[in-house]
């Protein structure tokens, strides 16, 4: 599923009865697409969104209560999206080390595309148990890749859960640094994860 859809803006034709889902959706791709460009919820109205979308506004609140209700809900697309991603890159890898370095580095490259969500994520002050479930399970498929390589052989037995941790902390600073020091001229991240791999998990 793609994280953001296209622009609508102009009045839209009503759904047909039955599609309340499909509206749903809309509206929480609206808000992420507004959530990445604004890169603060307070700044993002359901009013706004509604008017994305070309409905009225009681339409918005049909199905989201309010504000903090559809910023949950596009956070968690975003890492449904983001798991989706990630897997997709480690499925395409030939071996242990290739799956982690692919997972790693596509769960970089998504935050690097999507600054502003990063920042609603990380700095802003909505949360829910599924974002944070989503959360976990994005830590425990790292954990897993980790485990895998090290069960292979292919770099020194440590427990994986906190390998796991120390990795996705330097990467997650990495881009974070990236975001907020613009100027500064950055090495490749893809050199960086390699750096990280060798230091962090011990690759061979």
């Amino acid at each position: 599923m793609a994280l953001m859809g296209g622009t609508s803006g102009a009045a839209r034709s009503r759904n047909r009865r039955g599609q309340g889902e499909l509206l749903r959706e809309e509206i929480v791709t609206a808000a992420l697409r507004m959530l990445d460009e604004l890169g603060d919820e307070q700044l993002l109205s359901l009013r706004a969104v509604a008017r994305e979308v070309g409905i009225a506004a009681t339409s918005v609140y049909l199905h989201f209560a309010d504000r903090d209700a559809l910023v949950a809900a596009a956070l968690e697309r975003y890492h449904r999206d983001m798991i989706e991603a990630v897997d997709t890159a480690a499925a395409e890898a030939g071996d242990p080390v290739g799956r982690l370095r692919a997972r790693v580095q596509a769960r970089g490259d998504w935050i690097w595309r999507h600054p502003g969500l990063y920042r609603v994520l990380h700095e802003g002050s909505v949360s829910s148990e599924s974002v944070g479930q989503c959360k976990q399970e994005l830590a425990d498929r790292t954990t897993a890749a980790v485990r895998e390589v090290m069960e292979a052989g292919l770099a020194p037995e440590d427990d994986p859960e906190i390998v796991a941790l120390d990795l996705r902390s330097a990467v997650h600073g990495a881009v974070s640094m990236r975001l907020h020091q613009p100027d500064v001229v950055w090495p490749p991240l893809e050199a960086q994860v390699e750096r990280y791999l060798k230091k962090i998990v011990g690759v061979r």
